[in-house]
């Protein structure tokens, strides 16, 4: 799929070095123009929009909050009124509070119905909104960026986790639904490095998943927003035969040790 000259939307880009940021940022290196979504950080947008169109493609920044339909068929509208198309969509806003999974007491129906209001019927919302338009193209994508949390029930909250496991399974129905125009995918970063992550464990922890990357997942690496956005790339424009993937990215933590015994 050539992506140049296209048209996509990317969900929650707004953040410094975060997921959508990188997204937005690799897929105008390839010509693609981009709507970068932010909810409240504004500077953020504008600047991400800055780095697009140095990129070489064109961009626009807009305000919208996914967990509310109205704002997601205005982010979709936003693509077509500006450039008349929509062909790819990376579904990237999300929310959390990291909650300690044995503190059930502390995890109450409102913090319940936040995350999922955000992670999975923002997801759903975009999705059905940009859908007629994707279909239009003939050759269209969504990246719904999940986690390997989603896959091992371990994360920031039970919450969370149950959101993601969601998504995973969002991507199946509307990979069914939207076939055979329109490919979807997900995908499942696990051991995360960068600014999101940062923000949501203490800095001994931070510190501690860095030193863990280094020295034990197989790979000998943590993952980074951009390598995510790298991996999107190739949902978006290679995977052409690929629809319904929920695709692991964890450095080979599912291995578990890196050395056999026989």
């Amino acid at each position: 799929m050539d992506i140049k000259g296209k048209a996509a939307i990317v969900t929650g880009a707004s953040s410094d070095e975060g997921i959508g940021t990188e997204c937005a940022k690799i897929l105008a290196s390839r010509g693609c123009n981009v709507v970068v979504n932010y909810a409240t950080n504004k500077a953020g947008g504008e600047a991400v929009v800055a780095a697009c169109k140095a990129a070489g493609a064109d961009a626009i920044a807009v305000q919208g909050d996914v967990s509310k339909d109205a704002d997601c068929l205005r982010l979709v509208q936003a693509a077509i009124d500006t450039w008349g198309r929509l062909d790819v969509l990376i579904n990237n806003a999300a929310t959390t509070k990291p909650i300690p999974h044995k503190r059930m007491d502390l995890l109450n129906k409102d913090e319940f119905e936040r995350i999922f209001a955000v992670n999975v019927i923002g997801t759903y919302q975009m999705t059905r909104a940009a859908a007629p338009h994707l279909k239009k193209s003939g050759d269209a994508a969504i990246v719904n960026i999940s986690s390997v949390g989603a896959m091992r029930a371990g994360g920031s909250s039970i919450a969370y986790t149950a959101s993601k496991a969601a998504i995973n399974n969002l991507t199946l129905s509307t990979a069914r639904a939207l076939a055979p125009e329109v490919r979807v995918n997900a995908l499942c970063p696990g051991g995360m490095l960068g600014r999101w992550t940062r923000k949501i464990l203490t800095e001994e922890q931070y510190q501690e998943r860095l030193k863990a990357a280094n020295t034990q997942y197989p790979l000998k690496r943590g993952i980074w927003p951009y390598d995510v956005a790298v991996a999107a790339l190739f949902l978006v424009e290679g995977a052409t035969t690929m629809t319904g993937e929920s695709i692991r990215m964890d450095c080979g933590q599912h291995l578990g040790e890196t050395s056999a015994r026989n």
